[in-house]
Parts: structure tokens; C-alpha cells; sequence
């Protein structure tokens, strides 16, 4: 069984991989590279979502991703945040370089921007997109928010949802979508509290849904499905997850 899982999860890689076109941009002198694609058939009004990954930087999961918003009609286009030649190659550098753009979030906002021109590039409609993230790209995607930038809604998969109280909260124009693991344990009680008053005083469009038993990274497989190490992946909180999104899309973009 586990062989045969490999071997799609294997398959469904490649495939991934021959259908996303790899989008060179910049980023000052940073060279960076996307990976994205129109769909064969768009839904009216050239409707696209941008991705932001995990701490990490660009995966299978997320190049899967765009393949099936693609199929969906919509176009795709997953960011690179840390550039050519800084991928992280373990979890430490990748806190350590995750770490270093949640203290700088002007910085994050600034390599979400690139990747938004970026993607205006390869035919969406830059006033039709919604920006998704996981994890450190969670945390991202309410960046994109909280830098005032140019997109309909953004959606949070067990992302972060803090920021430093020295920030003062400003009106939130578009509409967010948190889909949280209700046993997450990285994201503190006090952050959950901190964001939802961010939500109340930007009057905000906000919805915040609870998956039960699942922990952080429950959309990634490659996690595990053993909760007491905090991360770990839940079938069930998974595909319930990408319903709501898929219902969030559907809300904005008027596909039903």
C-alpha cells in the first residue's frame, strides 16, 4: 500500500511539474522562480490564484495545487519567496529564513508584490486574485492584507496569524478566510484573539473554521498523521478544507 502511494504521490509530481511553466522575475537583484500556468479554459474574467508555500519554499504540494485550480479554470502561479540560491535545506534553516520575513513583514510584502506582477505576466486578470498560503505562507497571505496590496480575498491553511502589537490594525478590504486546525499548537490563544480583533476593527468580510483534531500542516501529507508531534496531516480536515476554499473562490468570482 505504502509502495502504491509513492508512487502517485511519485506520478503526480511529474505530472505537476510538465504542466507548470517555470516564471523567471526579480525581486531587486534577486533572481527568483515561479511556477505557473493559464488554464486550457478560464473562467470569465481571467480569475487567478497565487500560492505561497510552506517554510520550506516551493514543494510537490504546491505545484498540485496550482495543476488542479488550473483543471478548475483558473490560473495559477506558485511564488518563490527566498530566491535562487536560498531554498532552505532542513527545518532549521527554514526557521531561520521564515523567521527572518515574519520580523520583516515589509520585506514579505514587498516579495509577494514581484510575485504578483509575475503573474500578471502570464495572462490573469491582476484585479482578479486571490492569494492562498500554508503555514509561513499563511502568514504570508495575511501579509498581502495587512500591505494593502492588490488582491479579492486571501485564504490562511494552517498559517500563522500573528504580528507584533506595535502594528496597529488598519481596514481590511479583502475578504479572509482562516482554516485552522482547532489543535494546532503552534498558534497561540492570545494570537488567535489578537487577529480577530484585527478582523473586528478593519470590519472585515472574515471567516474562521475549526477542523477538529487536526494540528498544524494538515494539509501536507509528506507531515505524518502522528498529532503529538504537532504537525501532522488529516485526511478529513484536508479535503474539508479545500470544500470551504473552493466555496470562498466560488463566492468571489461569482463561478456559481
Amino acid at each position: 500500500m505504502k509502495t502504491k502511494l509513492l508512487l502517485l504521490a511519485v506520478f503526480m509530481a511529474i505530472q505537476a511539474n510538465a504542466q507548470l511553466k517555470n516564471v523567471v522575475y526579480m525581486d531587486g537583484k534577486q533572481t527568483l522562480h515561479g511556477f505557473g500556468n493559464a488554464p486550457k479554459k478560464s473562467i470569465k474574467g481571467k480569475p487567478g490564484v497565487l500560492i505561497l508555500p510552506a517554510w520550506m519554499g516551493i514543494n510537490d504540494h504546491t505545484k498540485e495545487v496550482a495543476v488542479k485550480l488550473n483543471e478548475l479554470g483558473y490560473y495559477s502561479f506558485v511564488a518563490d519567496i527566498y530566491g535562487e540560491g536560498n531554498a532552505p535545506s532542513n527545518i532549521q534553516q527554514a526557521g531561520e529564513k521564515s523567521g527572518y520575513y515574519k520580523n520583516n513583514p515589509e520585506l514579505y510584502q514587498k516579495r509577494i508584490k514581484a510575485a504578483l506582477d509575475a503573474f500578471a505576466s502570464i495572462g490573469v486578470d491582476k484585479d482578479n486574485i486571490v492569494i492562498i498560503g500554508y503555514c509561513f505562507g499563511g502568514t504570508g497571505a495575511l501579509e498581502a492584507v495587512r500591505g494593502g496590496l492588490n488582491v479579492k480575498g486571501i485564504v490562511s491553511f494552517h498559517g500563522g496569524l500573528g504580528k507584533d502589537a506595535a502594528r496597529p490594525n488598519g481596514t481590511v478590504k479583502p475578504k479572509v478566510l482562516i482554516l485552522h486546525g482547532a489543535d494546532d499548537p503552534y498558534v497561540p490563544q492570545k494570537d488567535i484573539e489578537s487577529f480577530q480583533k484585527e478582523m473586528r476593527d478593519g470590519k472585515a468580510d472574515w471567516q474562521m473554521i475549526y477542523y477538529a483534531n487536526a494540528v498544524h500542516a494538515f494539509t501536507e501529507k509528506e507531515a505524518g498523521t502522528d498529532n503529538s508531534k504537532g504537525a501532522a496531516y488529516n485526511e478529513k480536515a484536508d479535503k474539508r478544507s479545500w470544500a470551504h476554499f473552493l466555496l470562498f473562490l466560488d463566492e468571489i468570482f461569482g463561478t456559481k
